[in-house]
């Protein structure tokens, strides 16, 4: 894959999925602590939704304008997927060098894009996208979507 980037913009970010990674740490290990015994049900209980989806880039908004045609839109998918996954990769090789990781744990989380053009990889995520319901989708955060799907076609076995 060549690196179009600017060396500065790549370093932003991988600095913005890292920050964005450290605030979902508190949030998973809430997910891990047991909650407290509740009390008796009142039949008022409402059900504990999940943390809000910023809108503007949920993966229902980022499949829609990989689906459009117009030159803008499409532009501006590319530009997110290639964003998402050079994040992602800058912070495996992050947490590669800085973290005692087990044998072969940076092997299993990296991607293996050599040679793959980004426009296939916004093929898959349409594809993968469109059998996802638009409720589901509107709940999702793009990256997680986009790195799901690249995962799903393109991890390192």
């Amino acid at each position: 894959m060549n690196r179009n980037v600017p060396h500065a913009s790549s370093r932003a970010a991988a600095a913005l999925l890292i920050a964005a990674a450290i605030g979902f740490v508190p949030a998973l290990v809430r997910a891990q602590t047991p909650a407290p015994a509740a009390p008796a049900a009142t039949g008022n209980e409402q059900e504990q939704a999940a943390p809000p989806v910023d809108p503007s880039f949920s993966a229902w908004s980022l499949a829609q304008q990989c689906r459009d045609k117009d030159n803008n839109a499409h532009a501006q998918c590319i530009g997110a997927i290639r964003g998402v996954i050079h994040g992602y990769q800058y912070g495996v090789l992050f947490l590669g060098e800085r973290a005692a990781l087990p044998a072969n744990e940076t092997q299993r989380v990296s991607l293996c894009l050599r040679g793959v053009p980004v426009s296939s990889i916004v093929d898959e995520f349409v594809a993968d996208a469109a059998q996802v319901s638009d409720d589901s989708l509107k709940r999702t955060p793009a990256e997680v979507a986009v790195l799901g799907s690249v995962h799903l076609h393109h991890a390192c076995n």
